[in-house]
C-alpha cells in the first residue's frame, strides 16, 4: 500500500473536516487503569469505596456495556492507540514487537497534525515500538501543562495502582500504596463476595479484600488528576474519559475473554458547551455496546477530525455517528509463556466463546498468574477435591470447542449452554457473526507465531499478510485445518506448501496419527518441526529445536518439551541452559519443566 502521510490524509480529508475554531475546540483527558473491572460504587458494587469516582460518574455517562478486545493489557492497549484489531495487525501475541504497516498510525498523531498537543503519562505497551511522531512527550513527567498558550491538549494519564502485582504486595510497599486510605475505608476480607469461579479461602479472601482496598487508592489518584483540571479554570473546557484496559487481576478474570476479564468502567464527562445530540447528561447511563476500539474514533470525531477509512472502531459521541454496535468481540492469544487461542463475540445478552485449541487445560502454567492467591487456592484445593463445581470446572485439562453464556442468567458464565437445544439458533448466529468477523478482519490467528515473523520480514508487516492475492482462501483453509480432525485431511495437509497448515496438520496428527508425521521430521519451516517432534514424543529433536536462532521457535519447542514431562528428561542440559535464554519467555517455560523433571 502506498505510504500516506499524516498530513496528507489530512488536507485530501479537507471538505469533511470541519475542525472547530481554537477557541471552542475541546481538550481531552484520558484516565486509563489497568486490571479494573466495573467493580465501583457508580456501578452499584456495594463493597467497592470510591466516592470520587461516584461522584464524577454524577457528572458523567456512565457506559454499561464497555469491553475491551484483548484480557490482558499490551494487545487491549494496540487496539486502543490504533483503533484496530490485534488479530489484524498482528500484535495479538503479548510483549510483541509488530511493525505497523506503512498507512496505521497511533491516533494522537492526527491530533498533532490537527493542532493538539499530546501527551502521555507513561504507559505505552502497544506491542509494537512506539513511533517517533505518536507524542509530543511521553514520560512519566508528560503533562498538558506543557502545551502552548492556548493550545489544545489530548493528555493521557495512566494509573497502575490496581494493577495484579499490586494486589500481592505486603509490609512497606503495601502501605504505602494505601497511606491515603482512612480506617472505615480498609476491606474486611470475611465479608468480600467471591465469585463462584473462585474458592472462598482465606488467601483469597484477602487478595479481593487487597483489590478493593487499591480501588480506593485509585479513587484518591483521579480525584488529584481532576482537581489539577479544576484549580487550572479548565474542566469546563476539558471532555474526560476515564476507562479500565482489561478485567481484575485475578484468576479467570484477567487474560481470559468472559465479562470478568473484558467488561470494563467506561465514564464520559462532557462540557455542556460541548455536548450535542441529547449526549453527556449529567447521571445519565448508556446500555449501547461500546468496543475501546471505539476511543481513538472517538476522540478525532470529538475534536472535528476526520476518522481514517481503515480504523475497525467507530466513533459513539458527536454528531452524525454511524449506527450503534450489534456485537462486540474478543481475542486471546499468547499470554506471556503460554499459546492458547480463543476468539470471543459478545451481543447485550449472551457470549459465544470458540477455542481453537480445546485440547489445552484452561489454568496452564504461567509464571505471572500462578503467583497469584487466587490460583494457588484453586491449585491446591482442586487436589483436594474440595472445590465448588462452578470452580472446579475450569480446572479440567481440555476445554469444549464452543461455550455459551446467557449473562442475563448466569452473569459469571459458568453455566455452559452451547449444547442447549433451546439456544440452538442463538449458538448459530453467534457462531455465523464470530467466522465472518475472523474473515473480514483478517484475523491471523491462527498463523503459528514463529511464521507471522517470517512473513513480516518478507512483506514488510503482520497486516500485510492476510492483504496478498488470495489470502482470504488461505485464511480459510488454515482455519479449517485448524478445526479438523479427519487423519486423512491432515495427512494431506502434511504436504500442502503453505507452512500455516502444515502446522495444523502435524499438531493434530500428534493425537490421532502420529505415524504419519515421519515425513515432517524434515518439514523446512521450523515450528511445523517442532509440532511433528511433540506429536512423535522426539525429546532430542526438540532439544535440537530449543538451540534455534529464532526466538519463538525456541518458546515452542520449550513449550513442547514440557509437555513431555519425563519424557523429556534427555533434554535437561539443554533445558537448564534455557534458563539463560534471551527471549525472557522461554526461561519460564524451561524452569517450570525442570521443576517437574525434579531437577
Amino acid at each position: 500500500m502506498t505510504k500516506t502521510s499524516r498530513r496528507e490524509f489530512l488536507a485530501t480529508a479537507a471538505p469533511a473536516l470541519q475542525l472547530p475554531s481554537r477557541r471552542v475546540r475541546p481538550n481531552i483527558v484520558f484516565l486509563s487503569c489497568e486490571d479494573t473491572s466495573p467493580l465501583l460504587g457508580c456501578y452499584g458494587d456495594s463493597a467497592a469505596i470510591t466516592p470520587v469516582l461516584d461522584r464524577f460518574a454524577r457528572q458523567a455517562t456512565r457506559y454499561t456495556n464497555a469491553y475491551t478486545v484483548a484480557g490482558v493489557c499490551a494487545p487491549s492497549r494496540s487496539g486502543i492507540i490504533t483503533g484496530m484489531y490485534p488479530s489484524t495487525l498482528g500484535s495479538h501475541h503479548m510483549r510483541c514487537q509488530a511493525r505497523l504497516p506503512q498507512h496505521v498510525h497511533c491516533f494522537p498523531e492526527y491530533l498533532r497534525d490537527a493542532g493538539y498537543y499530546c501527551t502521555n503519562n507513561s504507559k505505552t505497551d502497544y506491542n509494537f515500538p512506539v513511533p517517533r511522531g505518536a507524542w509530543d512527550e511521553s514520560s512519566r513527567s508528560a503533562h498538558w501543562r506543557k502545551r502552548k498558550p492556548g493550545q489544545p491538549f489530548f493528555a493521557v494519564f495512566n494509573f497502575t495502582i490496581t494493577h495484579e502485582s499490586r494486589i500481592r504486595w505486603s509490609g512497606d510497599e503495601w502501605v504505602k500504596a494505601t497511606s491515603e486510605l482512612r480506617p472505615g475505608q480498609r476491606q474486611d476480607p470475611a465479608r468480600m463476595r467471591i465469585p463462584p469461579y473462585h474458592a472462598s479461602a482465606p488467601a483469597t479472601r484477602r487478595h479481593w479484600a487487597n483489590f478493593y482496598e487499591l480501588v480506593t487508592a485509585l479513587d484518591y489518584q483521579v480525584g488529584a488528576a481532576l482537581r489539577e483540571l479544576d484549580e487550572a479554570g479548565l474542566a469546563d473546557d476539558t471532555i474526560v474519559f476515564f476507562w479500565g484496559d482489561h478485567g481484575t487481576g485475578l484468576a479467570r478474570a484477567k487474560r481470559w475473554l468472559y465479562d470478568s476479564g473484558t467488561r470494563v468502567p467506561l465514564l464520559v464527562r462532557i462540557p455542556q458547551k460541548f455536548q450535542t445530540a441529547g449526549q453527556g447528561r449529567p447521571g445519565s447511563v448508556d446500555d449501547q455496546l461500546v468496543s475501546l476500539l471505539d476511543l481513538g474514533p472517538t476522540v478525532l470525531h470529538l475534536a472535528g477530525v476526520p476518522v481514517p477509512e481503515h480504523m475497525q472502531g467507530r466513533a459513539f459521541l458527536g454528531p452524525r455517528l454511524t449506527p450503534a454496535r450489534d456485537y462486540v468481540f474478543g481475542a486471546r492469544d499468547r499470554m506471556d509463556e503460554r499459546y492458547d487461542i480463543i476468539r470471543a463475540v459478545r451481543d447485550r445478552r449472551y457470549r459465544y466463546v470458540r477455542n481453537y485449541e480445546p485440547f489445552k487445560p484452561y489454568y496452564q502454567h504461567m509464571r505471572t498468574a500462578e503467583g497469584s492467591a487466587t490460583m494457588q487456592d484453586l491449585r491446591r484445593l482442586h487436589a483436594e477435591g474440595k472445590l465448588p463445581p462452578e470452580a472446579a470446572q475450569f480446572m479440567a485439562d481440555h476445554k469444549p470447542p464452543e461455550e455459551l453464556y446467557d449473562l442475563g442468567t448466569d452473569p459469571h458464565e459458568v453455566r455452559n449452554l452451547a449444547a442447549s437445544p433451546e439456544l440452538g439458533e442463538v449458538l448459530a448466529r453467534m457462531r455465523r457473526v464470530h467466522e465472518n468477523w475472523m474473515r473480514e478482519t483478517g484475523d491471523l490467528g491462527l498463523i503459528p507465531e514463529p511464521e507471522l515473523v517470517v512473513r513480516e520480514r518478507e512483506l514488510g508487516s503482520r497486516y500485510a499478510i492476510a492483504r496478498q492475492p488470495r489470502a482470504g482462501d488461505l485464511l480459510a483453509r488454515v482455519r479449517r485445518m485448524a478445526l479438523t480432525a479427519d487423519p486423512k485431511e491432515l495427512a494431506a495437509g502434511l504436504n500442502d506448501p503453505d507452512a500455516a497448515i502444515r502446522y495444523w496438520a502435524a499438531t493434530h496428527l500428534g493425537r490421532v496419527d502420529p505415524a504419519a508425521l515421519n515425513k515432517a521430521r524434515g518439514d523446512p519451516a521450523p515450528v511445523v518441526r517442532v509440532a511433528a517432534a511433540r506429536g512423535l514424543r522426539d525429546a532430542a529433536a526438540l532439544a535440537t529445536l530449543l538451540g534455534h536462532e529464532e526466538e519463538w521457535v525456541r518458546l515452542h519447542a520449550a513449550l513442547a518439551l514440557d509437555d513431555l514431562g519425563t519424557l523429556a528428561a534427555q533434554a535437561k542440559p539443554t533445558l537448564r541452559n534455557a534458563l539463560k535464554d534471551s527471549n525472557n519467555y522461554v526461561p519460564r517455560v524451561a524452569e517450570h519443566a525442570l521443576a517437574a523433571l525434579g531437577a
